[in-house]
C-alpha cells in the first residue's frame, strides 16, 4: 500500500484531487505535518490559489525546507507546479526553487483570454514514464493566469498565446500545470503513472 501525502496547502482543489485518487483506489492522507510528509512514499502538492497565498501557508506550517529536501516522488499540481520554480510574477513571489526558472503572467491578445480556462492539446517534448500510454495529441484541462517556462525539465508543453510548460520532471520532482482531477482519462493516467513510478 502506497503511503500518499496530500499537502494541505489550502488549495481549493484538494477535495477534487482526493476524489480523483479515490477513483484510482488510492487513499491519500491530507496533512500539514512535516514528519508525515517526510515519511510518505509519494507526495502531491496541490494548489488553486495565488502563489503568494500558498507560499505564505507553507512558511507558516514550516514546510518549505521539508518540501525542498524530499527524495521521494513529488508532484505539484497547478499552482503547486508553479511553486516548484524559483520565482513567480504573481505578487512577486519567491517560490521553492527546486526547479530553475521564473513563472510569468500570460498575456492577453486577440482571441487569447487570461485567465486561460479550457481544454488544450499536450505536445510531448521527450519520452517520460510520467506520460506513459498518453495518446498523440492528448487534451487536458487548464485554469490559470500564470505559466512556467519551457526548460530542459519540460516533458510536455502547450500553447495559449505563448508556449509554456504543461508537464515537468527532473528526477523525483514532477509537475502538471493542468488539473488531472478535471482532465478525464488523461488526468487519471498521469496520476496513475506518478503513483506507479519507481523513485529515481
Amino acid at each position: 500500500m502506497i503511503r500518499l501525502a496530500l499537502v494541505d496547502a489550502g488549495g481549493a482543489n484538494i477535495g477534487s484531487v482526493r476524489y480523483a485518487l479515490e477513483r484510482l483506489n488510492v487513499e491519500a492522507t491530507l496533512t500539514s505535518d512535516a514528519e508525515a510528509i517526510r515519511n510518505a512514499d509519494r507526495v502531491i502538492l496541490p494548489g488553486v490559489s495565488t502563489a503568494a497565498t500558498v507560499m505564505r501557508r507553507l512558511r507558516e506550517l514550516d514546510l518549505i525546507e521539508t518540501l525542498r529536501a524530499l527524495r521521494q516522488p513529488l508532484l505539484g499540481v497547478c499552482v503547486g507546479m508553479q511553486l516548484l520554480f524559483e520565482h513567480s510574477e504573481e505578487d512577486d513571489t519567491p517560490c521553492l526553487g527546486i526547479l530553475g526558472g521564473r513563472v510569468r503572467r500570460l498575456q492577453t491578445a486577440p482571441g487569447i483570454r487570461v485567465p486561460h480556462m479550457g481544454w488544450n492539446r499536450l505536445q510531448p517534448r521527450r519520452d517520460d514514464p510520467l506520460l506513459a500510454d498518453f495518446a498523440e495529441g492528448e487534451f487536458a484541462y487548464f485554469v490559470h493566469g500564470y505559466a512556467a517556462p519551457v526548460t530542459a525539465e519540460c516533458v510536455a508543453s502547450t500553447t495559449h498565446g505563448v508556449e509554456f510548460a504543461a508537464v515537468v520532471r527532473r528526477g523525483n520532482v514532477m509537475g502538471a500545470q493542468f488539473h488531472p482531477e478535471r482532465s478525464a482519462a488523461a488526468g487519471a493516467r498521469l496520476l496513475r503513472n506518478f503513483l506507479s513510478m519507481e523513485p529515481a
